[in-house]
């Protein structure tokens, strides 16, 4: 059986969250990029044209009487085409014909919980949202990648996803999906250059518009944060409580962040919300794909999307809004019985690979993370996915954050939003609220 590596990594985690847009908890993204000052914004990872999908390498063999049973947790809106996929799997690899698979509606918010509560009763193969990986690796829940797979996994898929599925050095789950974060929805008569902040507020103030974006959220207004450099994440000991954190907002670039959303604040065209259906007036929206139907009413012909802008700081560079970024992962649970992990391995590789990808995109409209995937003329079609998946290159897996986070995230915005900050302060009265938010943020790991 495979090695499983699981305390020794588990000290060095490193998690820090958000649950996509909709409020709850999550878990720890990786490090946030060290601060680098630049003077033009930081180009992607350059995009990869489409390939030959990397094959894994051979995978052991499995005795030709094994038998078992294999249980499947994934959202109840991906049952149906999951049994369809394990059908086909079987057609293909009739040497695990002797396992019996059961799909059951388990989403990926409760599977984590519900793996973690009772590893032994858990399923054997559960999609869950990348924040969780780090408790689920704690709990005994992941079986690393088999060593065959990894290197197609990490070749194949978006770094992002790659990261979102790596504890340390180890990778513990196979991406399913780069579809949960949020960049730039835009009036194409109204914006003229979509890639700068400067730029798109000039335009909606010449034509009387808006620009909608939410700056009193923890999960917004790391855009800023994260795109200047800045760190905010916590590590957990074993039992997945918070033990540290690392917080360097209260800093010179956290300072440069802050001027920005003072200054996006300051203009006449700014609208604070993140439900495109309560904008009122708007030219350029920053929201996410769940919202993409209602944009697209919004906009009608004029409909666009962009990766986020960036923006000229205080000090003169210029720095790409980031941001958390969300991905779907797969994992497969521990097993003693080590035909039974072949047979889990086989199917979680296979439920999770380029043409599986794509199927899902066309029957749920999950957004896959399969470079190849990306690049078929269906998903390119998608401008939404195509904005996110751009967007997704510079921002960093979310991770799980102390409730109070959120409450203290929204006060930090409010600062801005009530005028308790504004262009007008000094460098050191913004340094001194940053300081207030990150020695609290810290206290929350004591």
């Amino acid at each position: 059986m495979k090695k499983k590596v699981i305390s020794a990594l588990i000290a060095s985690v490193m998690t820090a969250s958000v649950l996509a847009g909709c409020g709850g908890t999550a878990a720890a993204p990786a490090a946030a990029p060290a601060a680098e000052e630049k003077t033009e914004e930081a180009a992607p990872a350059e995009e990869a044209a489409p390939a030959e999908e990397a094959e894994a390498a051979e995978a052991p063999a499995v005795n030709p009487d094994a038998t078992g049973d294999i249980k499947i947790w994934v959202a109840d809106n991906v049952v149906e085409f999951t049994n369809g996929r394990v059908a086909s799997f079987m057609e293909e690899h009739p040497e695990f014909s002797g396992f019996n698979v059961t799909v059951e509606p388990v989403g990926e918010g409760d599977a984590a919980g519900n793996m973690i509560t009772d590893v032994e009763a858990g399923a054997d193969i559960y999609a869950f949202a990348q924040d969780q990986i780090a408790r689920l690796v704690s709990a005994g829940a992941l079986e690393e990648v088999a060593p065959e797979n990894v290197e197609a996994v990490k070749s194949n898929n978006d770094a992002g996803s790659v990261a979102a599925a790596t504890v340390g050095d180890t990778l513990y789950a196979y991406p399913l999906t780069s579809d949960n974060g949020y960049f730039l929805y835009y009036d194409s008569s109204v914006i003229t250059d979509p890639s700068d902040l400067d730029a798109i507020l000039a335009d909606c103030e010449a034509a009387g518009k808006n620009f909608y974006m939410e700056i009193n959220s923890g999960w917004y207004q790391t855009a800023f944060f994260f795109g200047t450099g800045c760190t905010l994440e916590y590590e957990t000991d074993d039992a997945g409580n918070f033990t540290a954190a690392n917080v360097d907002y209260a800093s010179d670039k956290g300072v440069v962040a802050m001027r920005e959303m003072i200054h996006l604040n300051a203009s006449p065209a700014f609208q604070n919300g993140s439900a495109a259906g309560e904008a009122t007036n708007v030219a350029a929206i920053v929201d996410g794909t769940w919202d993409s139907g209602t944009v697209q009413e919004l906009f009608g012909d004029n409909y666009a999307c962009a990766k986020l802008p960036s923006f000229k700081g205080s000090d003169g560079n210029t720095y790409q809004l980031s941001g958390f970024g969300g991905f779907k992962l797969l994992g497969v649970k521990p097993q003693t019985d080590e035909d039974k992990l072949i047979a889990c391995d086989a199917l979680a590789a296979y439920l999770a690979d380029e043409a599986s990808q794509l199927a899902r995109y066309e029957a749920v409209g999950w957004g896959p993370s399969n470079l190849n995937a990306q690049q078929s003329d269906t998903v390119k079609a998608d401008v939404a996915l195509s904005a996110l998946a751009e967007q997704l290159a510079y921002t960093i897996p979310q991770g799980q954050y102390p409730g109070d986070y959120w409450s203290l995230a929204t006060g930090l915005g409010d600062d801005v939003r009530q005028g308790n900050l504004t262009e007008d302060s000094s460098d050191e009265d913004i340094l001194a609220v940053l300081q207030t938010f990150q020695d609290t943020c810290i206290s929350y790991a004591k």
